[in-house]
């Protein structure tokens, strides 16, 4: 009978120490998205040819979440930007509490842009707020297309969707149209990108979007 009470309490507070990042990450200018997806949708493997594509300098850095083992942070610090492991011991998704705690190793005058790579599940995670500025999400055409319609919450609360592994669609049963149709039925409006972390096809597009996200922060703290 306690269950609702004690979740909405958690989320509550989950929800403050969320808005206490975003307003420290507004403070610095950083740009903070989480990728979400179910397991094996190919976040680790985007996010390490996104990083391959920054220039040596770029002020940007990754926080990457699993239930066990740090194997993502040691493929993602490859390319020499700062990378953290956060290690749940169970816990199906990322907070804003072990966000803050990450954190605090950092200086965050040296950051500009921040990818958390949350936990492989399209539930958890869809209900905690990170401070972040925008949810990605990530579906692989090795999935079903109607992901989205199994998991709607995940899918309203994301501001882009990318269809990754599209060098399988000649060797799958995925319905890309289909699956565009059920993301724009959930979420309609969401903006989706078609990647293949293994060809760079879609590359292009999906780091033009990043930028044009770092852009209009940079305007809107340069506006009086």
């Amino acid at each position: 009978m306690n269950v609702v009470p004690l979740e909405g309490k958690i989320l509550k507070e989950n929800d403050r120490v969320a808005a206490e990042l975003r307003a420290r990450f507004q403070e610095h200018g950083i740009l903070c998205l989480n990728l979400v997806s179910s397991p094996g949708a190919g976040k680790t493997s985007l996010l390490e040819r996104t990083l391959e594509s920054f220039a040596p300098g770029e002020r940007v850095a990754v926080l990457t979440g699993d239930i066990q083992t740090d194997n993502d942070a040691v493929r993602l610090a490859r390319a020499g930007f700062p990378v953290q492991q956060i290690t749940t011991g169970g816990t199906c998704h990322l907070d804003a509490r072990m966000i803050e705690k990450a954190l605090a190793a950092w200086n965050l005058e040296e950051l500009d842009l921040l990818l958390i790579e949350n936990v492989g599940n399209l539930v958890c995670p869809s209900n905690y707020d990170l401070g972040e500025a925008a949810k990605v999400v990530v579906l692989s055409v090795a999935e079903g297309e109607d992901k989205p319609l199994k998991y709607p919450a995940m899918f309203f609360r994301s501001e882009l969707l990318i269809l990754n592994k599209v060098d399988l669609l000649p060797h799958v049963p995925f319905d890309l149209r289909q699956a565009r149709a059920n993301a724009q039925r959930v979420h309609p409006g969401i903006e989706i990108l078609e990647v293949s972390s293994l060809t760079g096809e879609g590359l292009p597009r999906w780091r033009d979007w990043l930028q044009a996200r770092r852009a209009a922060l940079r305007r809107s703290l340069a506006a009086p």
